[in-house]
C-alpha cells in the first residue's frame, strides 16, 4: 500500500460512523478548556494589558493585582519592558497580535493531541479490528510510560522556545522558529501514541530504525493540516488513523519478512 493510498483509506475510515463518534469527543473538550481559559485570562483581559503598556510609555508606576495568575504577571513585565523603548514598542505591538494569534491556534492543538491520546487505543482496537485482525498487538511501556512522555516533550517544547526567542524578533522566521517547538510536541506525543499501543519494543525499534524520516514526514504533513485555524478540534482522530495504518503496514510487511 502506497503513501495516497494510505491517506485516502485513512480519509474514508474517519468518515465512518464510529470514527465520527469519537471525533466529538477532542471537538467538544477542547472547545470548554479553551472557553474556561478564555474568561480566566477575561477577568484580567487584553484591556489590562494595554492599559499596563500605556502607563509604561508614560512613565507612571505599574500596579500588579497580586492575585493575579503567574503567566500574566510574566507578561506585564515582559510588555513593560517592550513600551519602555520606543524602538522595541513596535515590536510589542507585532508580538501581543501575531504571535498572540498563534498561542491560541497552537493550545487548541495541544489540547487535541493529549486529549486524543486517551482515545488512541479505542480507534486503533477499531482498525486492528476492520483490517489488521491477523497481527497480534504487543504493545510497549507501562501506565507511567505515557506521562513520562508527556512531561519530558513539555520541557523540551519549553526549552525550545526559550532558546529561541532571538529568532522571535525576526519577520518570517519568527512564525517557523515558534512552529519547531510545537511541532516537536506534536509529533513525540503521536508517535508514541499510535506505535506504543500497536508495537512491541523491539518492532518499533526495528521499524523506527528504518522508517523515522517517514515518520516525520508524516506528522509534518498532519502538523500542516492542524494549522489550519481549529481543525485540529474535529481531525485529531484522523491523525491516530493515518499513522495507525502507516505502522500497521509497516508490522505486517515485519512479519511476512520474519516468517519467510
Amino acid at each position: 500500500m502506497n503513501e495516497i493510498e494510505i491517506i485516502l483509506k485513512s480519509v474514508k475510515d474517519f468518515f465512518s460512523s464510529p470514527m465520527l463518534k469519537i471525533a466529538l469527543v477532542p471537538l467538544i473538550l477542547t472547545m470548554i478548556i479553551l472557553y474556561m481559559l478564555f474568561f480566566a485570562a477575561a477577568d484580567f483581559g487584553i484591556s489590562s494589558l494595554q492599559e499596563i503598556a500605556q502607563a509604561s510609555q508614560n512613565g507612571e508606576e505599574i500596579v500588579i493585582d497580586e492575585n493575579a495568575p503567574f503567566y500574566f504577571v510574566w507578561m506585564t513585565y515582559l510588555i513593560v519592558f517592550l513600551f519602555k523603548y520606543s524602538f522595541t514598542s513596535w515590536l510589542a505591538g507585532f508580538l501581543l497580535y501575531t504571535i498572540g494569534t498563534v498561542i491560541i491556534l497552537q493550545a487548541s492543538v495541544i489540547f487535541s493531541i493529549i486529549i486524543i491520546g486517551f482515545l488512541t487505543p479505542m480507534i486503533l482496537k477499531i482498525l486492528h479490528k476492520k483490517y489488521y485482525s491477523h497481527l497480534e498487538l504487543h504493545g510497549y511501556g507501562t501506565w507511567f510510560s505515557p506521562i513520562w512522555v508527556l512531561f519530558k516533550s513539555s520541557f523540551m517544547m519549553i526549552f525550545l522556545f526559550v532558546i529561541l526567542i532571538p529568532v522571535y524578533f525576526v519577520p518570517v522566521l519568527n512564525i517557523i522558529a515558534f512552529s519547531i517547538p510545537f511541532y516537536y510536541f506534536f509529533h513525540k506525543l503521536l508517535n508514541f501514541d499510535v506505535s506504543s499501543t500497536i508495537l512491541s519494543a523491539e518492532q518499533y525499534k526495528i521499524i523506527y530504525e528504518k522508517e523515522a524520516n517517514n515518520f516525520r514526514l508524516r506528522t509534518l504533513f498532519l502538523y500542516f493540516i492542524s494549522m489550519i485555524p481549529f481543525a485540529t478540534l474535529f481531525t485529531a482522530v484522523y491523525y491516530i488513523i493515518y499513522l495507525g495504518h502507516s505502522y500497521f503496514v509497516k508490522l505486517d510487511e515485519l512479519n511476512k519478512i520474519e516468517n519467510n
